[in-house]
């Protein structure tokens, strides 16, 4: 019912999910296992299956001295394992940049920098070393026409509506993701989003909390528009009247925060279950 967000770099968030319900990367791996619209799993039966697995009984016997795998060690596991899926400053052409490499980004790239950190005012929201400033706004993203078409999405998104407790006449209103609105139920609230990274951007898409655009070129002209025109929209969204290099300029910007080449986690070769002994 959202796009989901890159586990890349997710060790360094202090915020995790679109509307920052969770403040660890332990917390997220609960709430992704058991969500009802994500992993729908019950911790009790994913415990008993980790239990039946051998090669899982020796190492969460090695790793945290249990006779059985338990399931909060397995949030610690899988937690322990995001925080080493993180760009390397060496293979960031902005990283390389900022470290003092006269050569790491081209002309292009320069001139998107500039116009990043002024004209384009992109840091206003996407700052510090991860480019989010990890706080909550409204950008007037449209609704993604998916959910116009797609009866399951549509039903998915009701169902988040009800279990996260809104009230009965915005149950009945509501067509999109209301964001932080159902965490604090302000309605000033509605539609906002935490800020994400713009770090491996070149590999993440789509973009949006909804996943709406697929290019960063859509996401540019977005932006250049001035975001769109919901209510409650941030007031730093102002139309920008970006040239035509300009807009390429600033994606080459965009770009050279990605690292050379994708982070790739190979798929590894899943233990079998078998009868204990």
């Amino acid at each position: 019912w959202r796009n989901s967000q890159t586990v890349l770099n997710a060790a360094y968030y202090a915020k995790l999910f679109w509307a920052g319900e969770v403040t660890s990367l332990e917390g997220q791996a609960v709430a992704a296992a058991t969500g009802n619209v994500a992993g729908n799993g019950d911790p009790l039966m994913m415990e008993e299956r980790l239990r039946q697995i051998p090669e899982y009984v020796r190492r969460f016997k090695a790793v945290f001295g249990t006779d059985r795998p338990l399931i909060g060690d397995a949030w610690k596991a899988i937690s322990a394992f995001e925080r080493t899926i993180v760009s390397k400053p060496e293979n960031v052409p902005f990283d390389r940049h900022m470290k003092g490499d006269a050569k790491a980004l081209g002309e292009e790239a320069r001139r998107g920098l500039a116009l990043f950190s002024a004209k384009a005012g992109c840091i206003q929201c996407h700052s510090g070393p991860l480019l989010s400033d990890e706080s909550y706004h409204s950008l007037g993203v449209p609704k993604s026409p998916v959910f116009e078409e797609d009866p399951l999405r549509q039903i998915t998104l009701r169902y988040q509506h009800v279990s996260r407790g809104v009230p009965e006449p915005v149950y009945r209103t509501a067509d999109r993701d209301l964001g932080l609105y159902y965490t604090t139920k302000r309605d000033e609230d509605r539609g906002k989003f935490r800020t994400p990274t713009l770090r491996e951007l070149k590999y993440t898409a789509p973009y949006m909390h909804n996943g709406v655009f697929f290019t960063l070129e859509e996401v540019i002209d977005f932006y250049d528009e001035g975001g769109g025109n919901e209510p409650g929209k941030s007031p730093l969204l102002k139309p920008l009247k970006l040239t035509a290099q300009e807009k390429k300029d600033l994606l080459a910007f965009l770009l050279s925060l990605s690292s050379d080449q994708p982070i790739i986690v190979p798929a590894p070769k899943l233990p079998d279950y078998a009868v204990l002994k």
